[in-house]
Formats: structure tokens, C-alpha cells, sequence
């Protein structure tokens, strides 16, 4: 069962999709006031500008973590350069909207950010997991 959350400070909505979270720290580390694992909700929205807190979505490299504009066609938040990074000991990033077919020979599209498995130890290949982090993988 998927968990999806919403949070809006009337601007914006940020996306929590639970079930992708790598828990790399990313948004934590960027907003530490708005991002806070340990209180419930964990989002404290109001804590941080609209642009900062797109700026923040924007480095999750699971996507767990995604926005829209309110008001405003969800596309365009989408929509962006396609631009591949690799992260040391860690996973590929691949920012923007790709196809994906996976070996069984289903597609997804997938949007924004998307983090592809380096390590060979991730339970969801070709995504990444996390698992890199208790494997030691580096490189």
C-alpha cells in the first residue's frame, strides 16, 4: 500500500511518496527547519519560502519528494533538462522525465528525479534503494 502525502503552503505542494524515500538526507540537510524526520508531520511547510522549498525538492535524488505549483498545469513542474549524475558512493541520478523498460518488458515514465542502483545490492533494481549505504559501495 502506497503512502502518499500532501503538504501546500497555498503556493506550492510538496509530495511525500514514503515507499521511494532512499532516506539520503537531502531535503533534511537543505531545510533542516522544514524537514524534520523525527516530528510528525514531518514536513513543516511553512517554515521556508516557496522557492527554497522547490530549490530542496529538486536535490531528492529517489524522488520521493516531488511539488506542483498550486493552481498551475502539474506538467510544468515536471518538466525539465534531462541531466545525468553520478553520486560517490552512491546512486545514478537521472533528472527529468525518462522511459523505462524494465527487464520483464513493462515501461514506466518516470519524472523528475530518478536514482538507478550502482551498488548491485538494491532489492528494487534498477532503482535504488539505499542499500549502498550498509554494503560500504564505493566509488
Amino acid at each position: 500500500m502506497s503512502s502518499i502525502k500532501n503538504y501546500s503552503n497555498g503556493e506550492v505542494t510538496v509530495v511525500w511518496e514514503a515507499e521511494k524515500c532512499i532516506h539520503s538526507g537531502m531535503c533534511v540537510k537543505g531545510l533542516p527547519s522544514v524537514f524534520k524526520p523525527n516530528e510528525r508531520p514531518w514536513i513543516k511547510i511553512k517554515e521556508a519560502n516557496t522557492k527554497a522549498l522547490v530549490e530542496t525538492v529538486k536535490q531528492c535524488p529517489s524522488g520521493a519528494l516531488s511539488y506542483f505549483m498550486n493552481g498551475a498545469d502539474n506538467q510544468s513542474a515536471q518538466s525539465m533538462e534531462t541531466k545525468v549524475e553520478v553520486l560517490k558512493n552512491g546512486p545514478l541520478l537521472v533528472y527529468g522525465t525518462i522511459n523505462v523498460t524494465l527487464k520483464d518488458g513493462t515501461a514506466e515514465t518516470k519524472n523528475r528525479t530518478t536514482a538507478f542502483c550502482r551498488c548491485g545490492a538494491s532489492d528494487n533494481k534498477p532503482y535504488c534503494d539505499g542499500k549502498h549505504t550498509s554494503t560500504n559501495f564505493d566509488t
